[in-house]
């Protein structure tokens, strides 16, 4: 009897020490990276008409899952392939009024406190990712470049000044869709953000003061990863 536990306890130690490597190739092999992300940026405004400028500081704020797919044996580079959503605010000077057909006007020589329009958007980012890491690194370098698909689901402007306050919502002179490159680049917590538009934030028939609107955003800021 004693001879037999002595062996179940001899089977059961080779077994143990022979099925702990099996196990951390198994996690090595099915680790991904960063698939939650959540960030804040500065949201200029490109191609601006004479007249325009922004002013205040415009704010944008970013959140999403992305499902990361390794590519190679290490796993250290990938695509990623998310959801997300996307709020962002532009001050500036053209005040949107909600007359039909939407009426834009540069505002000059008039007393306001505030002037901005607004947009939520639901996001697809897809990107192209390198980092450093390995299952068992939490600290690493990293670059992601990528693209971004955005659709409008809400907007708004609102304007305090004189004559009158005004405040309009789903503002049809807006493009639904928004599309842009991104590119993030840092080490464990901290990493740069940037995004360029690639087509107008207004639809093709806006205009002020016989001006096309034609502005485009750029992004900048800081974006962190979770697992």
């Amino acid at each position: 009897m004693k001879l037999r536990i002595f062996l179940a306890l001899l089977l059961n130690s080779f077994v143990t020490v022979f099925a702990q490597p099996n196990t951390n190739t198994e996690l090595d092999s099915l680790y991904r990276e960063d698939q939650i992300y959540f960030g804040i940026t500065y949201n200029a405004l490109k191609n601006l008409p004479n007249g325009v400028s922004q002013n205040s500081f415009s704010t944008g704020f970013h959140f999403g899952v992305i499902r990361d797919f390794p590519i190679n044996k290490r796993r250290n580079v990938a695509i990623g392939l998310g959801f997300g959503y996307s709020f962002n605010i532009f001050n500036q000077n053209i005040k949107i009024s909600s007359s039909t057909p939407t009426a834009y006007t540069i505002l000059e020589g008039i007393d306001y406190s505030k002037n901005n329009f607004s947009q939520q958007l639901l996001e697809v980012p897809l990107e192209f990712r390198w980092r450093t890491s390995n299952s068992e690194t939490y600290k690493f370098w990293r670059i992601y470049t990528g693209i971004k698909l955005g659709y409008t689901i809400a907007s708004k402007s609102v304007y305090k000044g004189e004559p009158v306050n005004e405040t309009h919502r789903d503002l049809s002179g807006l493009n639904p869709w928004q599309y842009g490159l991104t590119m993030s680049v840092g080490y464990n917590t901290w990493n740069g953000y940037i995004y360029y538009g690639l087509n107008p934030i207004f639809n093709s028939v806006s205009s002020t003061n016989l001006q096309s609107i034609e502005m485009n955003a750029l992004k900048i800021g800081l974006i962190f990863y979770l697992l």
